[in-house]
C-alpha cells in the first residue's frame, strides 16, 4: 500500500486548486504551514464536506451524497464505500489525535480534534498495532475540528510529532456547526462500526469491505447542539453494511441499539456528562443499523433507525 499521506496530499492538492469554488479560505502560518478554513469563518458547502471527506480517509473511499428522507422530509445523506476499512478508517479516518493548548499570557489556547493520515505517521493509538500500518512521507494533513483556526503552537506540535517540517504541514480546519462539519460526520457510519468492532476484539483486518450512509444534520452555530445533532445522525440514522472474514459472538453488540443510553438524545447524554467525552460510554458511539455479511456464513442484521428522534433533534417542523 502506497502513503496515506502522500494520496492524501493529492486530494488536499485539489482542495487548494478550487478554494475559490468549493468556499474555502487558505492561510500559510508563520511557521510556513497551511490552514485551510473549511467551516470556522469560511462558508465552505457540501461539495467541500464531500472532498475533506476523501482527504480524510486518503483517497481510499468512494464519497458521494444521496437524496433519501427522515421522518418524510427529504434531506441530503452521505454515503461511503472502501475496500480497505481497517487504512481507510481507523488507521486514517478516525478522529483520534487530541489538541489542546492552554493560553499564554494574552494568547487564547486551542481546543480542537484532529483526524486523517497525520496520525499514521504518529502510529501511537492501538489500531495501528492492531493493523500493522505506520506512514512514512514528507509531507502530511491533518483535518482539525475546532471553533477556532489553529496557529503556529498547534502546527509545530503536529510537525515534531509527525516529523514532518511545518512547510509540509496541511491543516483543512472546520467547526462541529458548519456544513462541512455535518457533511464529513454522516460520512463516518462505517468508521464508527469498525472502531467498535475493533474496540470489542474483533480483528480489523478481518473486516473486507464496509459500507456506510448518514443524513446530513442540520447546521447550528451553536456547537452543543451540532455536536448532539451530528452525533445523534449517526446514532439514530446511521446505516452500515460490513463484509468480514470470520463470524462472532460480538455482533450483536455493535449497533447503537446495543447502549443503555441508547433513545436518549445525545446533546442530553453530553450535557449529563458535562461534556466530558471520556464520561460517555463508548458504545453510544456506533451506527443505529448494521448488517454484518460473513463471507460463506451468516448474514445478521442488527439495529434499528429512530426517525422520530431524529426529527425532534433536527428541529423539523
Amino acid at each position: 500500500m502506497e502513503s496515506l499521506n502522500r494520496m492524501a496530499i493529492e486530494l488536499v492538492d485539489e482542495v487548494l486548486d478550487f478554494a475559490d469554488e468549493l468556499g474555502v479560505v487558505v492561510y500559510e502560518l508563520d511557521s510556513g504551514a497551511t490552514v485551510i478554513d473549511c467551516g470556522v469563518d469560511a462558508e465552505a458547502g457540501l461539495e467541500a464536506g464531500l472532498l475533506l471527506a476523501e482527504v480524510q480517509t486518503a483517497g481510499l473511499a468512494t464519497v458521494q451524497t444521496r437524496m433519501d428522507e427522515v421522518a418524510g422530509a427529504p434531506i441530503p445523506h452521505v454515503e461511503l464505500t472502501t475496500d480497505h476499512p481497517a487504512l481507510a478508517l481507523l488507521c486514517s479516518q478516525k478522529a483520534g489525535w487530541e489538541l489542546a493548548f492552554e493560553g499564554q499570557g494574552e494568547e487564547p489556547g486551542f481546543d480542537g480534534l484532529g483526524a486523517g493520515p497525520a496520525r499514521a505517521l504518529v502510529g501511537q493509538e492501538s489500531e495501528f498495532q492492531a493493523v500493522g500500518y505506520y506512514d512514512e512521507f514528507d509531507l502530511t494533513v491533518l483535518t482539525v475540528e475546532s471553533i477556532d483556526l489553529p496557529d503556529d503552537a498547534v502546527a509545530e506540535h503536529v510537525s515534531e510529532l509527525t516529523g514532518v517540517e511545518p512547510s509540509g504541514v496541511f491543516l483543512p480546519t472546520f467547526a462541529t456547526g458548519s456544513t462541512v462539519g455535518s457533511v464529513t460526520m454522516a460520512a463516518r457510519a462505517a468508521e464508527l462500526a469498525v472502531f467498535r468492532l475493533f474496540e470489542l476484539g474483533y480483528d480489523p483486518k478481518d473486516v473486507l469491505t464496509a459500507s456506510g450512509s448518514a443524513p446530513v444534520a442540520p447546521v447550528s452555530y451553536d456547537e452543543g447542539v451540532a455536536m448532539g445533532r451530528t452525533n445523534d445522525a449517526l446514532a439514530y440514522g446511521g446505516q452500515v453494511y460490513v463484509q468480514v472474514r470470520e463470524d462472532s459472538d460480538v455482533f450483536d453488540a455493535l449497533p447503537s441499539t446495543a447502549a443503555e443510553e441508547y433513545g436518549t438524545p445525545f446533546e442530553t447524554v453530553f450535557e449529563e456528562a458535562d461534556w466530558d467525552f471520556y464520561e460517555v460510554s463508548d458504545s453510544v458511539f456506533a451506527p443505529a443499523q448494521v448488517t454484518v455479511d460473513v463471507v460463506d456464513g451468516p448474514t445478521r442484521v442488527l439495529g434499528e433507525t429512530d426517525e422520530e428522534l431524529l426529527a425532534e433533534s433536527f428541529g423539523f417542523q
